[in-house]
């Protein structure tokens, strides 16, 4: 069993997900609603260019998905994070660096006494991240 986040945008699918894919890497596929088959309707008086459906695909096959919220809801994320170990805390410091450029740092990626590195963020996009690098085993 696999357990993926889905993560819904307003307005900023694209943007986000080739942002991730940027630090992450691995693999994005995306459809717009401008890309459905004929005979299919997206909502009436969505942007074609909004994202319906994207794919992140990690090297170890896990995903992250996401789609812009044709609703435009717009509301801020709440009660979620997604979280990343790194392997070295160079690595670490990177991943956070990144995620937290243009964004609001919660708490700094620094040692805790449950990782020897931890900190958490949200992004420009309005995504919640926890990063973390493990103690040797």
């Amino acid at each position: 069993m696999a357990l993926e986040a889905y993560r819904f945008f307003s307005n900023t699918c694209r943007e986000a997900m080739t942002r991730y894919q940027e630090i992450f890497g691995g693999e994005l596929s995306i459809m717009g609603f401008g890309d459905m088959p004929p005979g299919e309707d997206a909502p009436e008086g969505v942007d074609p260019d909004l994202v319906m459906h994207a794919a992140l695909t990690f090297p170890d096959g896990s995903m992250l998905m996401a789609s812009d919220d044709p609703s435009g809801d717009g509301g801020p994320v709440k009660g979620v994070s997604l979280h990343q170990t790194a392997a070295t805390i160079e690595e670490g410091e990177k991943l956070f660096a990144q995620l937290a450029e243009g964004g609001e740092i919660g708490m700094p990626f620094e040692e805790v006494f449950w990782a020897l590195r931890f900190g958490d963020c949200i992004d420009r996009f309005g995504t919640s991240w926890m990063i973390s690098v493990d103690h040797p085993t």
